[in-house]
């Protein structure tokens, strides 16, 4: 049985207990994906989006629904041709109920059809959810590997520094001559302009992640390796055709095209509606009375009830225009369809060849920062005992460094790989990450209620900002402030 196939929930309990908090530490890779949760603007602003497509649901129920008007008049006759007979003034009070009972069948598929699209949305918003996920994760994982590159340089600095007094003391006593020295000060330069480089890309880092969390990062802990991963390319991209967010979504809007197409057809359709109105017309006592012996009232009150039946003849060929046109929009859904699951395919196979090669870059890197820092080791004794150039031992230090540059962004690459595989696979949501939120975000909520608003006035109130803004927060600096990955001369995870 193959790791994929492990039942579910042991698979999220392992994955948010690699996320979950240890102690000690002022943030953890949760503590960043809760406050993305909570203040992403990306994220609160689908939310919205999402209750603006549930709407359409309400939109398409109305048209089903009695409609009811009114309306009243007052009319003062300047000029009466027959003024015995007519009134000077009159009042006019109208009111008319019709109810749709037979629309050829365009407001039932119109429903379905806002009904699956608003589905679809949900899909498209557990996409985002994972998307922004995705982001936080690289950029929290990119401060802790600049941050480690920042030390790793720092490091560098000191030793090449040492290095260049060592190698001026030994030239003033006749021990090395002035090239050594030169050589010392040149990778010493090159060495402060690296670390200077590493601090500006650790404060971009940093600005990327107040980007999407809100907040400055401090201390950042690294995470715990992820759990429930795949064991074949096979078995991940299995996992996601069935529960890619983005490929749901479109399955959606498939369907919901269908639904257009039916409506569209429709339109050819008999309109049958039933219809009640009654009228009352009060002359205000302003006729004569000469019109009132002649039979005439100054209050009189209608009212019919009956069927209303209406057959389109020809349109102009509007219905056929648009009965082709949403089939033309379904055959589009359908291809995008293909479109969007061929693109998860290739982004499951590359996420899960991206996170192998990276487990194996690091297992190489680890040899590599072993074997340099005990050439580098080795190189020193032997420049002591007259056997070694001060070239060497300036050549051991770089490599010393971009062994351990090298570790530190494979290990990233493979924490980011790894959860970019489990997004794929639809299996980086909150829920799926058992973060520790007082409640999720119910998308359903919403769209329950839609049906059921019924009053034309219920405009809703104007919602305040929900996304925190970060124009207060301080500029970011290339202080450490994180636990990177492999910070320690020899890493180990």
């Amino acid at each position: 049985m193959t790791r994929v196939k492990i039942s579910k929930h042991h698979a999220v309990c392992a994955l948010a207990l690699a996320l979950a908090a240890q102690p000690g530490l002022a943030e953890t890779l949760e503590g960043a994906l809760v406050k993305a949760y909570h203040n992403n603007p990306t994220l609160t602003g689908a939310r919205a989006t999402q209750r603006a497509v549930d709407e359409q649901v309400a939109v398409e129920l109305s048209a089903g629904r009695p409609q009811v008007s009114a309306e009243a008049s007052l009319q003062n006759r300047v000029i009466r041709n027959q003024p015995l007979l007519t009134p000077s003034r009159v009042v006019t009070v109208n009111g008319q109920i019709s109810v749709p009972v037979y629309t050829g069948g365009s407001v039932r598929n119109s429903i379905k059809a806002a009904r699956t699209r608003a589905e679809g949305g949900q899909d498209n918003l557990r996409g985002t959810e994972a998307g922004v996920y995705s982001e936080v994760v690289a950029a929290y994982m990119d401060v802790i590997r600049d941050s480690a590159i920042v030390s790793f340089n720092k490091q560098n600095v000191s030793a090449l520094k040492a290095n260049l007094r060592a190698s001026t003391q030994r030239f003033k006593v006749g021990d090395l001559t002035r090239t050594d020295v030169a050589q010392s000060e040149s990778r010493l330069a090159l060495a402060e302009s690296q670390l200077q480089d590493a601090e500006a890309r650790l404060i971009g880092s940093k600005e990327r992640y107040v980007e999407l969390v809100g907040e400055a990062p401090v201390a950042l802990q690294k995470p715990a390796p992820l759990t429930g991963l795949p064991a074949s390319v096979e078995d991940a991209v299995t996992t996601a055709i069935e529960k890619n967010p983005d490929i749901l979504a479109a399955r959606k809007v498939q369907a919901a095209a269908r639904f257009d197409v039916r409506s569209a057809r429709g339109r050819v359709a008999p309109r049958v509606s039933g219809v009640f109105a009654a009228s009352r017309v009060d002359n205000l006592n302003t006729l004569s009375s000469i019109a009132i012996l002649s039979g005439f009232q100054n209050r009189t009150t209608d009212a019919f009830a009956g069927v209303n039946v209406s057959v389109p003849i020809y349109q102009g060929g509007l219905p056929g225009a648009l009965a082709r046109q949403a089939t033309d929009r379904e055959a589009a859904a359908t291809e995008r369809t293909t479109e969007v699951e061929r693109g998860v395919i290739a982004q499951t196979r590359s996420a899960f060849a991206s996170w192998r090669a990276s487990l194996a870059s690091i297992e190489s890197n680890r040899k590599a920062v072993d074997s340099a820092v005990l050439s580098l080791e080795s190189v020193k004794t032997e420049n002591r005992a007259g056997t070694r150039t001060i070239l060497d031992i300036l050549n051991a230090e770089q490599e010393a460094l971009v062994a351990r540059t090298q570790l530190a962004s494979a290990e990233r690459n493979a924490f980011v790989a790894a959860f970019s595989l489990l997004a794929a696979m639809g299996q980086a949501e909150a829920r799926d990450l058992r973060l520790p939120l007082d409640r999720y975000y119910d998308s359903n909520a919403h769209y329950r209620t839609v049906g059921s608003r019924l009053f034309d006035y219920a405009f809703g109130d104007i919602p305040d900002p929900v996304a925190t803004r970060t124009n207060m927060t301080q500029p970011q600096s290339a202080d450490a402030e994180a636990d990177p990955v492999g910070s320690k001369p020899d890493p180990r995870p």
